[in-house]
């Protein structure tokens, strides 16, 4: 039996890193009235929220923030546009809202989408930069307004990290930077039983991809390595139980602390390949998760990374692939059971399936080359990674790699 028999789920701790007061746990979102009281003892009066059309309330955390915000006597205005890979047209548009109502802090609920929108709204608010020159400059800004954010899935880490992403659609450019740690942040599992089996794959996905490439980039630490074998292993264990039971609150509870622990990993040292494959996948194609991008390349990849730093991979994977021994002649046998384990869960999807082409394959490899910032991913992993090298994977990501065609 191991440690998580132990815990009070519903004992809310309070996590302090890189500048957030992140409150964790069922139930956490009630401290919202905490944080608004505080909001409004630095008189701070006017919010911008930034959210999707109805997730927002579907979970259960508009009915606690609309009572705070009313007990607090605080203003706000919705801006419920953001839409899965969001633009920078939907930063501007909800800029200006912000703008003309005077806002004085942001608040992001939903997933990454809204809550890195938050961030990139706050941070154009405070510089009077548009969010094109924002993410095409790609500094962290020197100012933001306050930035609060309450998470409602298991995947993206960023309401414990400064990162942003946002897509510049008439490039088909999809960026990513960083922007601020929110001021506050809540991780409650109870927000998170309403997703559904695609998002919830989706979501613990790209928290696995996150520690993979966190954890075998050139700029690894002890640490990063030591949160991945823990990350992986939480999401391997408890993956299975959230897709057949959704409303299995321990199993959400697990997940979206290996999601937090793993937007702190990719916080401390970065991604690597499948972030900067994945980003003109769904800056073309809108309609692909951000995780189910991820995880389609995440076979290839390894069979790519894998000779380079076996040790480190057989130990983080070997909750999901037991009794590998750490030798470069396994790539091939890592690449198969990673797709064959992420098939078993449900993601069995390929590019092909979303109607990418091998004729597609030269346009994604520019968008790697000329996106800002990408190429700066590939330069991050443990191998070196030419035009030839991204186009490979993206090939061998057209079908099952157990396909003749593949």
């Amino acid at each position: 039996m191991s440690w998580e028999s132990k815990i009070n789920i519903n004992n809310v701790f309070k996590l302090k890193y890189g500048g957030v007061d992140l409150f964790f746990g069922a139930g956490a979102v009630t401290k919202i009235r905490d944080i608004f009281g505080d909001m409004k003892n630095r008189g701070i009066n006017r919010i911008l929220i930034i959210t999707g059309k109805t997730s927002y309330k579907a979970c259960g955390a508009w009915d606690y923030v609309k009572q705070a915000l009313e007990e607090h006597h605080i203003q706000y205005v919705l801006y419920d546009k953001i839409s899965a890979n969001p633009t920078v047209d939907m930063v501007d548009e909800a800029v200006n809202v912000g703008r003309e109502f005077r806002a004085q802090a942001v608040m992001g609920i939903g997933g990454g989408s809204p809550i890195d929108s938050a961030k990139a709204v706050a941070a154009s608010l405070a510089t009077k930069k548009n969010a094109r020159e924002l993410f095409t400059e790609r500094k962290m800004p020197e100012k933001t307004l306050p930035v609060i954010c309450i998470n409602t899935t298991h995947g993206t880490g960023t309401e414990i990290d400064r990162y942003g992403v946002e897509t510049i659609p008439e490039k088909n450019y999809k960026i990513g930077m960083s922007l601020t740690y929110p001021e506050y942040a809540i991780d409650d599992p109870q927000l998170l039983l309403k997703l559904d089996k695609w998002q919830t794959i989706a979501t613990a996905v790209d928290a696995l991809n996150h520690v993979v490439e966190s954890s075998t980039n050139r700029y690894t630490t002890p640490y990063s390595i030591e949160l991945a074998r823990e990350a992986t292993r939480l999401i391997a264990r408890y993956l299975p139980t959230a897709i057949v039971n959704p409303e299995n609150i321990v199993a959400r509870y697990y997940l979206l602390y290996a999601s937090m622990i793993a937007g702190i990993a990719i916080d401390h040292v970065g991604t690597h390949i499948t972030h900067s494959l994945e980003h003109p996948l769904s800056a073309v194609k809108p309609e692909i998760p951000h995780g189910i991008g991820l995880g389609i390349l995440l076979p290839a990849m390894l069979k790519t990374i894998y000779p380079a730093v076996p040790e480190t991979l057989s130990e983080i994977l070997e909750p999901i692939i037991p009794g590998l021994k750490g030798r470069p002649g396994e790539a091939n046998t890592v690449a198969s059971r990673i797709e064959e384990w992420l098939f078993n869960i449900g993601l069995r999807v390929k590019l092909s399936d979303y109607g990418f082409k091998e004729s597609d394959i030269v346009e994604l490899v520019r968008l790697v080359k000329e996106t800002p910032g990408l190429a700066d991913g590939l330069k991050a992993a443990p191998v070196d990674v030419n035009e030839e090298d991204a186009a490979r994977i993206y090939r061998e990501s057209l079908h099952p790699l157990s396909n003749p065609h593949s």
